[in-house]
């Protein structure tokens, strides 16, 4: 059934990646009425999100925070469409790198030392990766494997045509023991949920968070200097990435400091440009255990 489905939807994701930018947004315009006005999709789960993250905010403020997120979560998924057919030169002209940023990874390159990017779900991940054209180093990004072999496939297909390669979550430490003869840039999406019980606990927009300590230990054991990925939208369908050098020396941090250091960079961007970061996720799902 699973194949089924997947076969049916094909040609229409494809259509949609086939469409020009300005009429991919006025069918984006269509597909947020549909999920905010009509389907209502996690309205509770954001607003809930909205309301703990931003306790001295109005509700009429925390609504608009919402309708604009919902706005550009239509936007997000289409945009992600297109990475099905869009050239790479289109790509850069609608994510680049920026002037410092490429710097900074030019300087690490010239060392021949290897990278690790930390970043969020905030902004277009999906395109990001195109911004790295101009980067010596081979992009890896970490990911988690559908359950549809399907989907998974074409997921695949849309992250990788323009040069990206993927590591399997389950695999990474043998996948990156494994290419420690590249020169590579290998990024983790850090703000996931991770079992509670093996996370690292700090306070993220007002609440009590567990945070993914893999990227931390990671870039520990292989003394990877970490820098911190932001993506700014510039205006609908335009971003910009930029880069921060966090810790050009792991090896010498105590527990806790790389994973507290990329949430507090993450927080001040969300803070910034609240609406472009994925609040339907239930990032709160998890309680700190009382001592």
């Amino acid at each position: 059934m699973q194949a089924v489905i997947y076969y049916i939807a094909l040609p229409f994701l494809y259509l949609i990646s086939l469409l020009p930018f300005w009429l991919m947004y006025r069918v984006s315009d269509l597909f947020f009425v549909i999920l905010y006005y009509v389907l209502g999709y996690r309205k509770k789960v954001v607003m809930e999100n909205l309301r703990n993250s931003f306790p001295e905010k109005t509700e009429a403020e925390l609504k608009k925070i919402c309708v604009d997120f919902y706005r550009y979560l239509c936007d997000l998924f289409l945009e992600t469409l297109k990475t099905l057919t869009v050239s790479k030169k289109a790509m850069l002209a609608h994510c680049k790198m920026n002037e410092d940023g490429q710097k900074l990874f030019d300087s690490y390159y010239g060392q021949q030392k290897s990278i690790i990017i930390v970043m969020g779900h905030l902004g277009n991940w999906e395109w990001a990766g195109a911004a790295f054209d101009n980067s010596k180093h081979q992009l890896y990004v970490l990911y988690h494997q559908l359950s549809n072999p399907c989907f998974n496939n074409l997921v695949i297909k849309m992250r990788t045509r323009l040069g990206t390669k993927l590591i399997e979550m389950k695999s990474t430490l043998r996948d990156m023991v494994t290419n420690r003869k590249e020169i590579t840039a290998t990024a983790f999406i850090a703000d996931q949920t991770p079992f509670p019980e093996n996370a690292y606990w700090t306070k993220f927009l007002n609440q009590d968070t567990p945070v993914f300590t893999g990227t931390e230990k990671i870039a520990q054991k292989f003394n990877y200097p970490v820098i911190y990925v932001s993506i700014k939208r510039m205006k609908r369908g335009y971003y910009e990435v930029f880069a921060e050098l966090l810790f050009d020396n792991p090896k010498e941090t105590k527990e806790g400091d790389i994973s507290e250091a990329h949430t507090r960079r993450l927080e001040k961007d969300i803070i910034q440009q609240p609406e472009i970061w994925l609040w339907s996720h239930r990032r709160w799902k998890h309680k700190r255990k009382s001592n």
